[in-house]
């Protein structure tokens, strides 16, 4: 990697602030990974980043209160599992910063009603319920709180979050121009590897579908998982001939098996030399082969909840630094003093 990251449509110098989260579900599967978590280990060569594990933005999903903190540790665990640093990044639960909610609240005051009801996920998520919580709305007010609070330049995202990024873009704008200069427009990096279908071959990869695996899974685990993933729709017979550029179990192989086998493992489809479950015994090895490390790394940190705890606390403390000179700036701006603010 050079001085510059090359982002699809933009270019993200070295050294630019880097902010993600993600949501709580436990732990993290293999569209987090592919999506999201193998680009932000890469981005701590030459990126300050910021990962926060965005817990309150979890509460929209109507998740048990005495399954949250599990869940938030969890992932925390296959955060680190993969190679995210504390040292080199800031790793912190969105809810030990309360300052994210208050900036979240000040952004209301530019934000309108308009820009929100537009959101593709707000009409989608809003047309399944009968009664919709007004957090619904206001959720892409609190994303933008999230990445302004450390005044990040760049945001890793997939193409569903395009829209609410760019509504960040917009309160930045809309903020600056009311009370002076101070937010960035944050870039989008773009990357990793698109949109990952589940082993239904068809949705999004997602837990609440049951259509993924668990990156900490066991090996046998994984085959249990993998030998359930939809294949060729039209290779119906073993001897049939297959066709890899359509099956989603060729696409994970991309990924995850060892480069060299991609030709043999797709001719053999074709010639119909190897039938499909044979070739997800392979997928379902190389996976498990290739998270082997994160497993033993995750089986240290369980063994030391102190030390996780002690990870995030320290995150904790970095992010609120931050936060805090932020809102310090932004409460003046706006003319709230805040009497016995430190």
């Amino acid at each position: 990697m050079g001085d510059e990251m090359s982002t699809g449509e933009t270019t993200v110098p070295k050294g630019v602030r880097v902010f993600s989260g993600m949501q709580p579900s436990g732990e993290a599967h293999l569209g987090n990974y592919l999506g999201a978590l193998r680009q932000w280990v890469s981005l701590q060569d030459e990126h300050e980043c910021f990962f926060c594990i965005v817990d309150q933005h979890a509460i929209m999903g109507n998740v048990a209160p005495d399954e949250l903190p599990e869940r938030v540790l969890d992932l925390a665990v296959s955060f680190l599992a993969v190679g995210l640093d504390p040292e080199r990044s800031t790793i912190f639960v969105q809810s030990d910063v309360p300052e994210h909610t208050e900036l979240a609240w000040l952004f209301n005051a530019v934000t309108p009603v308009g820009n929100l009801e537009r959101m593709t996920q707000y009409k989608d998520k809003s047309a399944e319920l009968e009664s919709i919580p007004s957090g619904l709305l206001n959720y892409p007010i609190l994303q933008a709180a999230d990445i302004l609070l450390y005044r990040a330049g760049a945001v890793p995202v997939g193409e569903d979050q395009l829209q609410h990024l760019e509504l960040t873009r917009e309160i930045a704008r809309r903020w600056n121009a009311r009370y002076g200069e101070f937010f960035p427009e944050p870039e989008a990096i773009r990357g990793g590897a698109g949109r990952i279908l589940g082993l239904d071959g068809k949705a999004k990869m997602s837990k609440s579908l049951g259509n993924t695996v668990g990156i900490l899974a066991e090996p046998d685990e994984v085959w249990d998982r993998v030998r359930t993933a939809v294949t060729d729709p039209q290779r119906i017979r073993r001897d049939d001939p297959g066709r890899p550029e359509v099956c989603n179990v060729f696409s994970l192989h991309r990924h995850f098996t060892d480069p060299d086998r991609i030709p043999d493992i797709a001719g053999q489809c074709r010639a119909a030399t190897r039938g499909c479950v044979d070739c997800k015994r392979i997928l379902a090895d190389s996976i498990a082969d290739h998270f082997e490390e994160a497993r033993e790394r995750a089986a240290e940190l369980r063994a030391s909840p102190d030390l996780l705890r002690e990870i995030l606390d320290q995150g904790a403390r970095r992010a609120r630094t931050e936060a805090r000179a932020t809102l310090k700036e932004v409460r003046e701006r706006m003319g709230i003093r805040g009497r016995g603010r430190g």
